[in-house]
């Protein structure tokens, strides 16, 4: 599905030239995906199993277990490095009631649908590792890319109206794969051995961008071919000045869709707006509004009714999904282009196959259980009303301030029965420390349903 190209044709032009030249110099890379028999389900989505409201097993994504030695390590703020004695007699001893263990409700996670402990995801996962173990194992361009890793494609691709979708190890891969793949558009197209500056790409991100960002924008200014200008938290004013006293042709604007640390969201609607005026190419990491946000939980462009002014969609399948491993949605020219170029996707080993199986079916479930991502988006807004605090997404952001009193809170709710992790630097700036608790879906059983729970 194309995308609405209000930036013009020149985007496109320059991914056609750095494709050529790439093709002229052999360095076109092709994914040929392997056929493993029987096919993944393609077509009946009926074949995967749904339900139309919380089940028993929706617990034990938020019910979980810490020893002993950990929980007390955990109050004394003993450092460690996860070597603790959970085991008896070489065996793990899972035996709630010898105390040996604590049960603790999980507010740290990020599977907002509860969709990990899904006995449909299950199954998937379950039969393809039954039917072809791990998979052929090797990077997606060697043989690692299977009819599984391409339904899967196909489906993310139509979940985010977008032409194509590339299959990433992770979220975190998949930033930097676009990121280095920008800084090679511009060496590419260069005529003489060394850019010249007016040829440099700009990259505007957001100051409160995902570290996976950063990393893979300093990984393509390390090539010398791109100028980065770091605006303000969602200042579109600032964004705004920056992109107009800006003489590059040349420009990015990349941010997270929503925002882990502060549960904002990025200003898409002024956002869009710029993109019309300025003409850059807008890139979106939506790592937390996949399957939580839109109708058909297509995301925060969804929600926003931007899908198509949003030219590349970065994404995960670990948060909501309940799975692992990232994306790119876009055309097929990007797409080309990230896997010819995008080392943190060329050098790394694909996604085994059962997983890729489970991710299939956690969009299918996703979509069609759409009763769970209401249920999240009512407990916003009952939240807010209650407390007066104005909450905008499920992720509610407490900031604490100093890293003492962040540690002191935490060890207060793990008595309590809670496990809420301290954020701490250099997750976030100094004296900026927080909880970052989720309206993950399984807790509404406890909080709403009131259903009892003990520890």
């Amino acid at each position: 599905m194309e995308n609405d190209n209000n930036y013009g044709d020149s985007w496109d032009s320059w991914v056609d030239e750095a494709l050529a030249k790439l093709h002229s110099l052999k360095l076109l890379r092709s994914l040929r995906p392997i056929n493993l028999s029987p096919q993944p389900y393609k077509n009946c989505e009926d074949d995967y199993q749904v339900f139309d409201e919380m089940q028993p097993w929706d617990r034990s994504s938020v019910e979980i277990s810490i020893s002993e030695p950990t929980f007390h390590k955990w109050l004394l703020d003993i450092p460690s490095a996860g070597d603790e004695d959970i085991w008896s007699n070489g065996v793990a001893d899972n035996k709630e009631d010898n105390g040996r263990f604590k049960k603790l409700l999980l507010f740290s996670g990020n599977d907002y649908l509860g969709l990990s402990s899904h006995p449909t995801i299950a199954r998937a996962v379950t039969k393809a590792a039954q039917e072809h173990g791990m998979g052929p194992r090797g990077s997606a361009l060697i043989c690692g890319y299977t009819n599984y890793h391409r339904l899967l494609e196909s489906s993310l691709a139509d979940l985010k109206k977008k032409e194509d979708c590339l299959l990433c190890p992770t979220g975190f891969a998949a930033n930097m794969a676009v990121m280095v793949a920008l800084g090679n558009i511009v060496s590419l197209l260069a005529a003489d051995a060394k850019p010249m500056k007016e040829d440099r790409i700009a990259i505007f991100s957001d100051a409160l961008n995902h570290a996976s960002i950063i990393d893979g924008i300093r990984l393509a200014e390390r090539q010398h071919t791109v100028d980065v200008y770091v605006y303000r938290h969602c200042d579109m004013s600032h964004l705004s000045s920056l992109l107009s006293s800006c003489e590059l042709k040349k420009k990015v604007v990349v941010t997270d869709s929503l925002f882990s640390m502060d549960g904002d969201f990025a200003p898409m609607i002024e956002l869009v707006n710029l993109r019309k005026r300025h003409g850059f190419l807008l890139v979106i990491d939506d790592a937390h509004g996949t399957f939580v946000c839109g109708k058909h939980g297509g995301g925060v462009a969804e929600e926003f009714n931007c899908d198509r002014q949003v030219d590349i969609c970065i994404g995960t399948l670990s948060k909501a999904a309940g799975c692992h491993g990232g994306f790119i949605a876009c055309s097929k020219k990007w797409k080309q282009l990230v896997q010819s170029r995008g080392r943190s996707f060329i050098f790394s080993t694909s996604a085994p196959v059962p997983i890729v199986a489970a991710a299939h079916a956690a969009v299918i479930v996703g979509k069609k259980e759409g009763w769970r991502r209401k249920a999240i988006w009512n407990r916003v807004q009952e939240f807010r009303a209650l407390t007066g605090i104005p909450i905008t997404s499920p992720i509610i952001s407490l900031i604490v301030g100093s890293e003492e009193k962040a540690l002191k809170a935490s060890r207060h709710l793990l008595k309590s029965g809670f496990h809420v992790t301290a954020i701490r630097p250099p997750t976030v700036p100094p004296n900026s420390c927080r909880f970052c608790c989720i309206f993950m879906m399984t807790l509404l059983m406890f909080f709403c349903a009131r259903i009892p729970v003990r520890f």
